[in-house]
């Protein structure tokens, strides 16, 4: 039977990461503005082979998940004017027209932060722009005080510095 070490026997402290302890920059947009970001993740897909009796499976392609923001929507600066400032980079709804890639896609950096403001984790999103907007509800009867908007991002990849 193996020996255990102290470590694995005894509490070892750690300080966890905290979900509200984070910063995003997207330029444009003041980082303020940003209230909630999902983490980025990730799909491999899988590629089935035929052997004999059996199947056997390798990875296929990676396909990175979108990115759900929610923002607020202030009336100095306008949350809604500056998503829809980077939208129209890739398409003009006036014009019809839309943009070459260079113009609308973005590298992202979404810092998560210790306790005392330090960066203990740094995502940067690659290639980012807006898959979809939603820009908030209005209701009469609510007592809620601030409009929040929602935009989905999409990416090429994301690469985890530490």
């Amino acid at each position: 039977m193996p020996v255990l070490s102290p470590n694995e026997i005894m509490f070892t402290a750690f300080e966890p990461k905290v979900s509200n302890r984070f910063i995003m920059y997207i330029d444009g947009i003041p980082a303020y503005l940003i209230k909630k970001a999902a983490a980025p993740g990730f799909e491999a897909n899988e590629i089935i082979l035929d052997h004999i009796n059996v199947y056997r499976k390798v990875k296929g392609k990676v396909k990175w998940n979108d990115m759900t923001l929610e923002l607020y929507d202030p009336i100095t600066p306008s949350g809604a004017q500056s998503v829809m400032e980077w939208a129209r980079l890739a398409h003009e709804s006036v014009t019809g027209r839309d943009g070459y890639s260079d113009f609308y896609k973005k590298d992202l950096t979404l810092n998560i932060l210790g306790p005392v403001g330090d960066i203990v984790s740094e995502w940067i999103i690659k290639g980012a722009y807006v898959k979809t907007a939603t820009f908030g509800d209005y209701d009469w009867s609510s007592g809620e005080a601030a409009i929040s908007l929602s935009i989905t991002i999409a990416m090429d990849y994301c690469v985890l510095n530490f």
